[in-house]
């Protein structure tokens, strides 16, 4: 696998990203590759994702700044 398709959290199967929704809205999430974390903007949280298994637990998740 070369460095360009390599994530900060780990490869993710984009089968999965179609599926996934925020757990507190159940709306959309938003991949950000570079950090490795899908982005809830309705919830304001972005959820780690860990050896490419996204963590969807709100307590985990990192506070988005305003």
């Amino acid at each position: 696998m070369s460095d360009a398709n390599t994530a900060a959290g780990g490869a993710i199967d984009p089968r999965l990203l179609e599926i996934l929704v925020c757990p507190v809205t159940k709306g959309p999430l938003v991949y950000d590759r570079a950090r490795g974390e899908l982005i809830s903007e309705q919830a304001g949280l972005a959820y780690p994702i860990r050896d490419g298994i996204p963590i969807m637990l709100p307590d985990e998740a990192r506070k988005l700044d305003a």
